[in-house]
C-alpha cells in the first residue's frame, strides 16, 4: 500500500517538529510525529538524507527520514 501525505505548517510549528526530531536523532531514540492527523512512529535506526531537486526554475530541498515498517 502506498501512502503519500504532505502538510504545510507555519514556520514556528515546523521548527518545533524539526528540533524535537533533531534531539531524538542525537540521543539515538525513536521519534513520534503527527502529519496531517496521521501518527507516525520513527525507529531510532531510521536513515536520514537530504535530497535536492531542480526542474527548470523550481527548486526543492527535502530532509528525508526512511525506515522499514515492521508491522
Amino acid at each position: 500500500m502506498k501512502k503519500d501525505l504532505e502538510k504545510t505548517y507555519p514556520k514556528k510549528d515546523f521548527v518545533k517538529k524539526l528540533r524535537r526530531f533533531a534531539k531524538a536523532l542525537e540521543s539515538n531514540k525513536p521519534f513520534s510525529i503527527s502529519v496531517a492527523r496521521n501518527k507516525l512512529h520513527i525507529p531510532k535506526d531510521s536513515v536520514v538524507n537530504i535530497e535536492y531537486e531542480k526542474e527548470k526554475n523550481k527548486c526543492e530541498l527535502e530532509f528525508q527520514i526512511k525506515w522499514e515498517d515492521k508491522k
